[in-house]
């Protein structure tokens, strides 16, 4: 084995062997400080052996202590090298290995899938049969396929302190945001609830939402953006996303028929928590679009991928924002997503009534919406600092 891994449970020292490592093998049977245990393939070590384990048979071999430490729960995420079906875990860094060596890298190994595909076959059936999107069934397959792999346990040894373990994880080593992390609990608690009726799970409390205030974009700001992308085809789908108040995730799935010229409205198929919706149209967006389907030979998708049988991807719209962000020269931490915020946030100060931006935008609750009321410049109240009434003797 290139990297040896130490799992500290329960007073001993679990050395599982993925793969047959000859050299290994005998120096631990020759040591006598454990046993073979057959069933699992692994090598199990009593902890007052430790330093002799480290010293004499790991003496120049990489190795990984996991919970060895209460702080630190799940320290061997940080050498998963696959990517991962969402974004935000690849963030994990990379940890250097503990060696003999003081000039050892940080290198990344892959650990064995602990999640059987049986039981994948099973969470997503389960999933389906209660009508998930595709993307929410990827992010929970994700999620209990990442949980046992860090700690190298199936998902029947699982425990509500693991569970417990990799939120903490999540928070402390990889600064996730209350919402992600809920993802990855509400992934937990189906399956283990649904699937496995297996409460380990339910005791969980929910992570305390982040109150974070969106960023919002001047209207010059917008357009120095919009100014700075050249493409055609991407300069119209940035207008679109701030014109209509789209998601990322609406504008790349877009089709030619949804969009409806003559009654100024966009319809937006399944959209977030499955429900349709009408949106805006912009009327400058009408005149671009007549420019755009005369260069562009638009059948199906409103903005194709490489492919024309799939639409762009959301990493490529996010990427086409990026670039004209970098671009305009705007110092404030925006993404395409800002540009949601933005359009929501403009009708508001125009005087748009927040139950229909709640309709455009397609919130669940009103209360969603109105978190835009403490972002928007209400010119109507035209409210000034009182520095900027005081008098002076100057």
């Amino acid at each position: 084995m290139d990297v040896v891994y130490l799992f500290y449970e329960n007073g001993n020292i679990r050395i599982p062997f993925y793969n047959y490592d000859k050299n290994l093998f005998s120096k631990l049977v020759k040591t006598r400080i454990g046993f073979w245990d057959h069933s699992q393939n692994q090598y199990i070590v009593k902890s007052e052996y430790g330093n002799t384990l480290i010293n004499d048979v790991l003496a120049g071999k990489p190795y990984v202590e996991v919970e060895k430490h209460p702080e630190t729960p799940i320290i061997v995420g940080g050498f998963l090298n696959q990517p991962p079906v969402l974004d935000f875990l690849n963030e994990a860094a990379a940890v250097p290995l503990q060696t003999t060596d003081d000039k050892a890298s940080a290198v990344r190994r892959p650990l064995p899938d602990m999640f059987s595909p049986s039981w994948q076959a099973k969470l997503e059936a389960e999933l389906r049969a209660q009508k998930y999107s595709p993307r929410t069934i990827a992010s929970y397959i994700h999620h209990n396929r990442d949980l046992c792999r860090r700690l190298q346990k199936s998902p029947g040894e699982i425990t509500a302190e693991d569970i417990k373990g990799y939120l903490v994880y999540q928070n402390k080593y990889l600064n996730l945001s209350a919402s992600t992390m809920n993802s990855a609990l509400s992934a937990f608690k189906f399956f283990y609830n649904k699937v496995m009726e297996h409460e380990v799970a339910q005791e969980q409390r929910r992570p305390r939402q982040d109150k974070r205030l969106p960023v919002v974009l001047s209207k010059s700001e917008i357009n120095t953006v919009l100014k700075a992308e050249k493409n055609l085809k991407h300069r119209l789908l940035l207008m679109m996303v701030y014109s209509s108040g789209l998601r990322v995730s609406e504008v790349v799935s877009l089709k030619r028929s949804d969009i409806d010229p003559s009654r100024k409205t966009i319809f937006v198929s399944s959209g977030k928590g499955r429900k349709d919706r009408y949106t805006l149209l912009s009327d400058r967006v009408i005149q671009i679009l007549k420019e755009y389907y005369f260069f562009y030979d638009i059948k199906t998708w409103l903005f194709p991928g490489q492919s024309a049988v799939r639409h762009l991807s959301i990493r490529s719209a996010q990427k086409i924002f990026e670039n004209a962000f970098r671009k305009a020269n705007i110092e404030k931490p925006a993404s395409i997503h800002s540009l949601r915020h933005t359009f929501a946030t403009h009708l508001l100060e125009s005087g748009t009534d927040v139950r229909y931006i709640q309709e455009l935008l397609g919130h669940r609750s009103i209360r969603t919406t109105e978190r835009y009321t403490h972002v928007a410049h209400c010119k109507s109240l035209k409210i000034s600092s009182p520095f900027d009434n005081m008098e002076t003797n100057d």
